[in-house]
């Protein structure tokens, strides 16, 4: 297959990793069955494709040993293979994601976001309009098992209610689609955690930073990203404001 533009790249690969999961999920002996060979197939998936359509990127992937001539490189592929490998492993959950992203001279060029188990992928070919405001209280996106003490302190100040989510980039793709007004994390991840969830919000015109409100950078040697903000632009200061306060 030939496919000569890199939003479409992200957006095929992306999917095809889903659809390969989601075969996996109905034939999988159980949830430690799943996890463990969840992973690794979505890597494989991504491995091959991003081989044959881009053999001379380098690529990034949590599922693979880093090579350090990615940092002299002009084009990266930043790709999760399988975000939210415990909620793939309890069916019917669909807050799982396959993540591609392509960074390139600088900062993020591409992505797509896949929720497989939604039959929704988001990119940044097309991206959605921002979402309007809901009418309501104000409703922030956390971690399932771990929601940051930021952001108890943004909802307090918003009143709004916190919304536990699973993968990174479900969460994300619920504030493009305006389910959830915002996402906080903090307590660390990984570049390939927000890459393609960053790319495709900020192509859908929200906002997205660290928590202190300075930019978010990838490829870089340290490939941790300490805290995160993907905000409708609307409440994002406050939100920050928030945290700010509680820090």
């Amino acid at each position: 297959m030939r496919v000569a533009d890199d939003h479409a790249v992200a957006e095929y690969a992306a999917q095809a990793a889903g659809r390969e999961l989601l075969r996996l999920r109905e034939r999988a002996a159980g949830a430690a069955d799943l996890r463990a060979r969840g992973d690794a197939l979505g890597q494989q998936v991504l491995q091959e494709l991003l081989g044959a359509l881009r053999p001379d990127d380098a690529v990034l992937s949590e599922e693979a040993a880093d090579d350090p001539a990615r940092l002299t490189a002009s084009r990266v592929w930043i790709v999760d293979p399988l975000d939210g490998t415990r909620e793939f492993g309890e069916p019917p959950r669909p807050d799982w994601a396959v993540h591609v992203a392509l960074w390139a001279d600088g900062d993020l060029v591409a992505g797509a976001v896949a929720l497989p188990a939604l039959g929704v992928t988001v990119g940044t070919a097309e991206p959605p309009p921002p979402p309007a405001h809901r009418p309501g209280r104000s409703r922030i996106a956390v971690s399932r098992t771990r929601p940051p003490v930021e952001a108890t302190a943004a909802a307090g100040a918003l009143d709004a209610e916190l919304v536990p989510m699973g993968s990174a980039g479900a969460k994300v793709v619920a504030v493009v689609r305006g389910e959830v007004d915002a996402y906080v994390h903090a307590g660390g991840q990984y570049e390939w955690d927000s890459a393609a969830p960053v790319a495709v919000a900020r192509a859908a015109g929200l906002r997205a930073c660290r928590l202190d409100g300075s930019e978010l950078r990838y490829n870089r040697t340290d490939v941790r990203v300490p805290d995160l903000l993907v905000s409708r632009p609307g409440i994002a200061d406050a939100v920050l404001a928030a945290v700010a306060g509680a820090r």
